[in-house]
């Protein structure tokens, strides 16, 4: 039996790895839970599952990691605020299931040396999908990775027809359920960047090698192509409960998780290229992780409070991605990668984001 720590676990991710754990009670045991601020969905949390461990917000989150003996953590926490649980779950030599992508694109370096082989199991459906279609070759053999996106609420709208969009239309999501950060990124495509920038932490492939391509069924979840020209992709009924508990029991698969595909219907896939011009996020997400060091971290600060402020009717949709160009140009980074200059480089980061913001209004 696996000893489950969960971060994150009145959100979307920590409630379906709940859901996973509750079906699967001599599999898995839940030995801790961590919230942001719903301390009464916290405590009906612990009260069924019978934890005692429990923490609020993300300093004592990274404080339960130390504390609780645990198998795998799974770090469901949103934001860059889940690098010090990611980096406390590394350094006690946890199996970490990795939701928190923030923690690796902030973290980096940080968190790569940290990290033993095998250590950082997935559990975005893209990296999940890459992880599985990985074992059927040789890192040598890989040509490059493909990421699928479903383009979000606004595929195929020009540059132009994104001017007057509004916060519900972005939040209106046409495959998946999210809170409001995630589910925005996803609208502007930042979501993909961050993806792309974690798939190269992750694989060990570069930047150049690793392409986006829209799916708008949601149903092929990324896929890895080789060197002799074959392409293994991974795809199945758009479910996270699937990544979910690939990453608490990896690389063992959970039965009667999810449902498959079913075969007697008729139906079609499609795939198209990305259109850069509306959606410039990956093209800038590849810039900034080629920089490397605080660009990433200035990238993802610079999101959130233009996210903030686009919800808040302070900002336009196109704004979102100006305003983090915009920052991303300004920076300069410092001479080290550590926990204090990516502090310092995110608090720089939201200040200038925040002036950015309010000239543009």
């Amino acid at each position: 039996m696996r000893r489950v720590l969960v971060l994150g676990s009145t959100g979307s991710i920590g409630t379906q790895a709940l859901d996973v754990i509750r079906a699967n009670p001599h599999r898995f045991e839940v030995v801790g839970l961590s919230a942001g601020t719903d301390r009464a969905g916290l405590e009906a949390q612990a009260a069924e599952f019978g934890v005692e461990a429990t923490a609020l917000g993300a300093v004592e989150a990274e404080q339960l990691v130390r504390d609780v003996e645990a198998d795998v953590v799974l770090n469901g926490i949103t934001g860059s605020v889940g690098l010090g649980p990611t980096l406390a779950a590394l350094e006690r030599g946890r199996t970490l299931a990795l939701a928190n992508k923030e923690s690796l694109i902030v973290g980096g370096d940080l968190v790569r040396v940290l990290a033993e082989k095998g250590q950082i199991v997935p559990v975005d459906s893209e990296h999940s999908a890459i992880a599985q279609a990985l074992r059927a070759g040789e890192h040598s053999e890989v040509r490059r990775l493909v990421l699928t996106a479903s383009g979000g609420p606004f595929r195929g709208r020009t540059a132009a027809e994104l001017r007057d969009v509004t916060p519900a239309q972005a939040l209106a999501h046409p495959t998946w359920d999210m809170g409001r950060v995630v589910t925005t990124n996803s609208a502007t495509l930042v979501n993909k960047g961050l993806e792309v920038i974690e798939a190269h932490l992750l694989f060990d492939v570069d930047y150049d090698d690793i392409d986006v391509v829209v799916h708008p069924q949601s149903i092929v979840h990324s896929m890895v192509e080789f060197v002799d020209g074959s392409t293994i992709a991974q795809a199945s009924p758009p479910d996270m409960r699937l990544p979910i508990s690939l990453g608490l029991d990896w690389p063992q698969r959970v039965g009667g998780v999810g449902r498959p595909l079913d075969w007697t219907v008729a139906t079609s896939w499609t795939f198209e290229p990305l259109d850069d011009e509306a959606f410039p996020a990956v093209r800038l997400a590849k810039r900034v992780g080629r920089a490397g060091g605080t660009y990433p971290a200035v990238f993802n600060a610079a999101n959130e409070q233009a996210v903030d402020a686009f919800h808040d009717g302070r900002l336009s949709f196109p704004g979102i991605l100006d305003t983090i160009d915009r920052v991303v140009d300004a920076h300069e980074a410092p001479g080290a990668l550590t926990r204090e200059s990516l502090a310092e480089a995110e608090r720089w980061a939201r200040e200038t984001a925040d002036r950015a913001i309010a000239a543009a209004a």
